[in-house]
């Protein structure tokens, strides 16, 4: 028999995720003491059983436990280990039943070390960043972590007030009580927990302004980057309306991108949001690009989310055929001219990656996102635009925050373009050397 703490929900993200239950809501209480990055925290996690069960493995880094509880059901003993909480229960609870339990811990967080690197909680030069992408979640609170399960949040953090905080979802409340403040954040829209958020510094926040679609964005920075700032995301609302109108309405309640002082190597995903490092802030099509990309995600990733790490392209190849899709729109190199000049490029490179399971060294490898992305367009122009966007529409409506797999994408491609697209999308996502593009 498997030990507890061995549980993995994912092979590619090893001893993460417990598949026999599912969190449907994350209640996190947290104090933040700057110096030394202490934290201090309460979780309370509802949970439904997917299966009959008598343990459950929640998944915590480094951070120490000092008391857990459970309603609905007795608790034998608990111990943390690893990395994991694992729970015995008194007795096995029937599929369906629903459990509260409610975690005390604290200490320092640090990133959680993976094969793709680290990844979690990480600190600023005055602050700090989440960027928990695919394994990071339990660098801060204890949880069930792998992608394909959602939950709604809720997270308070009291902290000193030169601080402001960002996170996933509405700003319920800001309650400034001596030196201190704590901020209320919700996120009502499921979320995977590698979504989940905090961004803290010393930010100014501007609503650029209400796109058509009626959705607020708005850009936290540092005073000191205010002129960069405004001129790199000036086109920003632009974009998502650019998005609504092929994609289908934005999916969630707002959309914030926060710039931080520090300089950062790529940009970071999260749910109704995305962080950029100071160095960012350009009108370069380097740049912009990234501005692009990491809107797009907002449908392609959060609300429609892979299941299994391995479709990782139904991420990464769909938001970088969102940059091409912007090139065009916004008056650069046309998506055509894109797809030609990375398909030469990819063609001069190892023909040695399966994009549809590229394994976990090379979850995040940029053969992943071109070719994707050459996926796409080798499908649009096979069964042609106007089904190719209705495809896209139809694929976020009805997985919208939802939990998807190649399959399934393959299935609906081939119902509603009413053609067997198996074969060609079979070639470019699970054979090695890369197809030729089909002609215009």
């Amino acid at each position: 028999m498997t030990p507890a703490s061995d549980v993995t929900a994912d092979p590619l993200v090893p001893r993460h995720g417990d598949p026999s239950y599912d969190v449907t809501r994350y209640d996190l209480d947290l104090t933040w003491k700057p110096s030394g990055n202490q934290l201090t925290a309460r979780a309370v996690l509802d949970i439904v059983a997917g299966a009959s069960l008598d343990r459950l493995v929640l998944d915590l880094h480094v951070l120490r436990v000092s008391k857990v509880s459970v309603q609905g059901a007795g608790l034998r003993h608990w111990r943390h280990t690893s990395g994991r909480i694992v729970l015995r229960l008194d007795g096995v609870v029937a599929a369906g039943t629903r459990l509260r339990v409610t975690v005390a811990y604290g200490g320092v967080p640090h990133t959680v070390p993976g094969p793709d690197g680290d990844a979690g909680w990480d600190e600023l030069e005055d602050g700090l960043i989440v960027a928990s992408q695919p394994h990071g979640a339990p660098s801060w609170f204890p949880c069930n972590d792998r992608a394909s399960d959602k939950a709604t949040y809720r997270v308070s953090i009291n902290l000193p007030s030169q601080y402001a905080v960002v996170a996933n979802g509405v700003l319920t409340e800001r309650t400034p009580r001596h030196s201190r403040t704590t901020w209320v954040w919700e996120e009502r829209h499921p979320m995977a927990t590698y979504l989940a958020t905090l961004q803290i510094g010393h930010y100014d926040v501007t609503l650029l302004s209400a796109s058509r679609a009626r959705v607020p964005v708005t850009v936290a920075y540092p005073p000191r980057h205010q002129q960069a700032v405004g001129r790199a995301f000036a086109r920003q609302v632009e974009m998502l309306d650019v998005f609504t109108r092929l994609f289908g309405p934005y999916p969630f309640d707002s959309y914030t991108v926060v710039v931080t002082d520090d300089v950062l190597e790529i940009p970071l995903e999260s749910q109704g949001l995305s962080t950029f490092g100071s160095n960012f802030a350009s009108t370069d099509w380097g740049a912009q690009r990234l501005v692009a990309h990491e809107l797009s995600h907002q449908w392609f990733g959060n609300s429609v989310t892979l299941t299994h790490w391995r479709d990782i392209w139904l991420h990464e190849g769909f938001a970088c055929y969102c940059e091409w899709i912007w090139s065009q729109e916004s008056g650069g190199e046309s998506t055509r001219s894109q797809a030609r000049r990375h398909h030469t490029r990819l063609g001069g490179e190892p023909q040695d990656l399966v994009i549809a399971d590229p394994g976990p060294e090379q979850l995040f490898d940029d053969r992943v996102y071109k070719r994707g992305a050459l996926t796409l367009h080798a499908l649009r122009l096979t069964i042609g635009d106007e089904t190719f966007f209705a495809l896209l529409r139809r694929w976020l409506a009805d997985h919208r925050y939802g939990s998807v797999t190649t399959t399934d994408f393959v299935s609906l491609a081939t119902l509603v373009s009413n053609t067997d697209v198996g074969p060609l999308l079979t070639s470019w996502l699970y054979d090695a050397p890369l197809p030729p593009l089909p002609p215009s």
